[in-house]
């Protein structure tokens, strides 16, 4: 009977911890960002063919000319890549240079999809087996990177630019290109 009475207490007092635990989480701020580990690091070493006629290759060397530049992961099969196009050439606009890598697509497929949506990209470069996007941590489409003048990842963008994320993608070109 005893045994009961204090395992029935270790039941109760860990219930109460762990209601307790529950209680002090659901007071904490929320938090949605993603902290990447490449934030700070070099781009990863590419050199990728031009995804159609009409626009050059992409290689990791175009990222290090001393100017901050955006690199955005995209697809023509991409819903989300469709809805953010009009964000990037509101970037385009305000003075951004904006690369491309179109992931697992075709050339045909891609040219469509430039033409339809616009072409905000200088450059665009194909990864047919997703080997740049797993090098650079990214988690799908779209995602769009800051790259500073050396080449390093300054900012990471994950998802989809709506309109209020372009003044913050604008500042990030900005910082990344004080150097601070």
């Amino acid at each position: 009977m005893r045994q009961l009475r204090i395992t029935l207490w270790i039941i109760v007092v860990l219930a109460a911890g762990l209601f307790g635990l529950f209680a002090y989480q659901l007071t904490q701020p929320k938090d949605d960002s993603v902290r990447s580990a490449m934030i700070g690091e070099p781009l990863p070493q590419f050199d990728l063919e031009p995804a159609f006629e009409g626009r050059p290759g992409l290689a990791s060397t175009d990222f290090a000319n001393g100017e901050p530049q955006l690199l955005n992961l995209f697809g023509s099969w991409c819903i989300p890549c469709r809805v953010e196009a009009p964000q990037l050439e509101a970037l385009e606009r305000a003075g951004a240079t904006i690369h491309a890598i179109a992931l697992r697509d075709q050339p045909q497929d891609v040219a469509r999809f430039l033409e339809i949506y616009g072409n905000p990209f200088t450059r665009i470069g194909r990864d047919d087996i997703s080997e740049i996007q797993f090098a650079l941590g990214a988690s799908g489409v779209p995602e769009t990177f800051v790259i500073d003048g050396s080449g390093r990842i300054a900012y990471q963008h994950i998802g989809v630019i709506t309109e209020r994320d372009v003044p913050i993608l604008l500042q990030e070109l900005q910082r990344a290109g004080s150097g601070s």
